[in-house]
């Protein structure tokens, strides 16, 4: 066992089980409802509090450092990059640091940011501060905008102003989101918004891992989304042509190196504008829905298992982009909002040639919400084959051999 002790903040039980499988002693910062019997037996040692809450957690953590001597921080949840980089620039550990993570969370201060450093990979972008500058804003770079929460994820509470007749609505959805006590307000309250100029096509994520200042580009995922903008699935290798893909690549390269990303994960989204590729936002950390496993699947790259391991030493750096080896797809089951009254089907979709996982957030009882976020969604799908065509095709036969039937909820 080596006596390098790596400290993860947050994330799911595969970081600890990564961390440990490379020899790695983990000191594990959770909060405490997500803390398990199984995180109890791989740990060396857990500090059980709200992560964040710096208040707590920086005296904890520099307590414990004393102790254990953890050499670096990894996390790979977006609640715990804040943390991850004060932890980082308190203790020196060469990670990235608060200011740059700050500036990927904060999306009104990253577009001010590139409008100073990069313009040309953004775009304009400003603080909703009450309906008339939703008007304003709209008469000076037209119609439509985007209106999205300033540190939000998931897209919860991102709305398209199609016009200026759509004001009113989206200003009272703004007045009913601020504040609101949804699911994860503690993580990521909706207070304050941005406008930014709507960008039109395709849209695509970049998955990349930075070593010591040098970008590698992992894949490049394509989205697949709702008309609202929520994320219907995802696949790699993207579906754009080389030349397009060339763009991308160097489209993310400029963006990592003007916020100042010098170590460790990256998932920036990006639209393939008639401009020519401009981003929509980024973060030091993996991808979610389980773009992480994607990537492994299609390029047998564990972006994860570099996330929490890589600065330990154990493992090589990447010295070019991985082959493709396959292709990788998740598409996200459908129902109907109300509660569940039986799930059909689960059995003969994971059965299907090439279905890695049906991962079925629901049961019988459980409540379906409308969708409106990410975390709306019941379940998803997971799957390869020899490309990415056929790897959609598959993750549409299996959602459409689950059924998960439901009954109107009278509340809702």
């Amino acid at each position: 066992m080596s006596e390098q002790h790596v400290l993860i903040v947050g994330g799911r039980i595969e970081n600890i089980r990564k961390a440990k499988e490379q020899g790695l002693r983990v000191v594990h910062l959770q909060q405490p409802d997500q803390f398990t019997a199984e995180h109890a037996s791989l740990v060396d040692a857990a500090l059980l509090v709200d992560y964040t809450d710096w208040s707590v957690t920086g005296p904890l953590v520099a307590a414990a450092h004393r102790a254990y001597g953890f050499t670096s921080v990894a996390t790979t949840t977006e609640a715990g990059v804040e943390p991850a980089g004060r932890i980082s620039d308190l203790l020196g550990l060469g990670g990235v640091s608060h200011e740059v993570t700050r500036l990927l969370r904060d999306k009104l201060s990253m577009r001010r940011h590139l409008a100073a450093v990069a313009p040309s990979i953004s775009v304009a972008a400003e603080e909703v501060g009450d309906r008339a500058s939703m008007a304003a804003f709209g008469a000076r770079h037209g119609y439509p905008f985007i209106v999205k929460p300033v540190d939000g994820i998931g897209s919860l509470g991102l709305q398209l102003v199609e016009s200026a007749d759509r004001l009113d609505e989206v200003w009272e959805t703004i007045t009913r989101l601020r504040h609101s006590d949804h699911q994860f307000a503690r993580f990521f309250p909706l207070e304050r918004f941005l406008m930014e100029e709507y960008i039109s096509g395709q849209e695509l994520s970049v998955e990349a891992f930075t070593f010591g200042g040098r970008h590698v580009v992992a894949a490049v995922t394509e989205k697949l989304t709702y008309d609202n903008f929520v994320e219907l699935g995802h696949v790699v290798p993207a579906r754009i042509t080389p030349a397009d893909e060339a763009a991308v690549v160097a489209c993310v390269t400029e963006f990592l190196d003007a916020v100042g990303v010098v170590s460790g994960p990256s998932h920036t989204e990006v639209r393939l504008s008639e401009r020519g590729p401009l981003v929509i936002e980024s973060h030091n950390r993996p991808g979610g829905d389980r773009i992480r496993d994607l990537v492994e699947e299609a390029y047998g790259f564990d972006i994860e298992r570099y996330t929490v391991a890589w600065p330990g030493g154990g493992l090589p750096a990447l010295e070019e982009r991985p082959t493709p080896l396959r292709a990788a797809a998740t598409r996200f089951l459908g129902a109907e909002p109300g509660t569940v009254t039986a799930v059909e089907g689960l059995e003969a979709a994971r059965a299907l040639a090439g279905v890695l996982d049906v991962d079925l957030a629901v049961e019988r009882g459980s409540t379906v919400r409308p969708l409106r976020s990410s975390w709306d969604r019941p379940g998803q799908v997971i799957a390869v084959a020899p490309d990415a065509d056929a790897a959609v095709a598959l993750c549409e036969k299996a959602c459409a051999t689950v059924r998960i039937s439901t009954a109107p909820d009278p509340a809702e």
